[in-house]
């Protein structure tokens, strides 16, 4: 059994810019505390193991994991964390290969590593959650999920993210109601009916051999997922080949490399293709660069993210 636990981060490893690297940390169950820098996640321990709660704090290279309960020495959930802040992720080629000049920075920092959730499948349904809205309703929409379906802690104070088999118990309706999914909601209930049925099991795409232009397509096979959800979730399953374009992307490229004024997308892919396998993470890293300059970033509210086809 064991309630505290440490885990040594790979040589350059950056806690908060990993934490901070887009808005993940802001969609529970993560909650970040930006006054003590402790990121904290509710995990589903499964079978009739009630949710356990794991503080994260970074001491130097080292990851200090604090339990709110003791758990089996079995428990996955210090996989789980590896997994969560890619700890695992050889990003060699890409610093080594493409982190000069404008992204020196990324390499002498540490950055590049985008921060997930413990399973492809809430990273699915979180990324289906920041299309054609506010961010303010992603955030919305994923703490209705969470407190609605998802299973509550021992203490009684935070919830796990939903089971493919609880959002299937679920109906269309009551994701319009509840969830304020909108057009989202049949894609809801077809997805957590696929998973929880294991006719898809997006934890395969994660060890996939397929090329990544066919591990797209079968991303895409998944209603509601277009070309932006798509090669999001290609980059948070560590395949950065596209640009995953959105709104937001494609207005901070304006502002930063072309006065300010729209361009087509073609101009856009044009400049990161240089980079070839690491486009996406290059693109993403060279458009977030203002909000690291602080070792601490605060709250980044995120602007409207908009998927140009479902």
């Amino acid at each position: 059994m064991w309630k505290k636990k440490s885990i040594a981060a790979p040589k350059g490893f950056n806690y908060h810019l990993t934490v901070q690297s887009h808005g993940w940390y802001n969609l529970a169950p993560f909650k970040f505390d930006e006054t003590t820098g402790t990121l904290r996640y509710v995990f589903a321990e499964g079978g009739k193991s009630k949710p356990v709660t794991a503080a994260v704090e970074s001491k130097g290279r080292t990851l200090m994991i604090t339990l709110d309960r003791s758990v089996s020495d079995r428990s996955p959930i210090l996989d789980k964390i590896r997994h969560i802040f890619r700890l695992d992720d050889d990003l060699t080629g890409f610093y080594e290969g493409f982190c000069q000049n404008e992204l020196s920075w990324v390499r002498k920092r540490g950055a590049g590593r985008l921060l997930r959730s413990p399973t492809v499948f809430e990273d699915l349904v979180k990324t289906m959650c920041t299309t054609n809205c506010s961010w303010g309703l992603t955030e919305k929409m994923v703490s209705n999920l969470v407190e609605m379906l998802g299973e509550k802690g021992s203490d009684g104070k935070g919830a796990a993210f939903p089971t493919a088999e609880a959002m299937a118990s679920q109906d269309e309706k009551f994701y319009r109601s509840e969830i304020k999914a909108g057009y989202r909601s049949p894609f809801f209930v077809e997805l957590a009916d696929s998973v929880a049925s294991k006719m898809v099991d997006p934890e395969e795409w994660l060890n996939s051999e397929l090329p990544t232009p066919e591990l797209k397509k079968q991303i895409k096979s998944v209603k509601g997922i277009g070309d932006y959800a798509a090669e999001n979730m290609l980059k948070l399953i560590g395949r950065y080949d596209g640009l995953a374009l959105d709104s937001w992307l494609r207005a901070q490229f304006y502002k930063k490399h072309n006065g300010s004024k729209a361009c087509s997308d073609k101009k856009i892919e044009k400049r990161y293709s240089r980079f070839g396998e690491w486009q996406g993470l290059a693109i993403w890293c060279d458009m977030t660069e203002h909000w690291h300059n602080q070792e601490r970033v605060v709250n980044l509210n995120e602007p409207k993210v908009v998927e140009t086809k479902a």
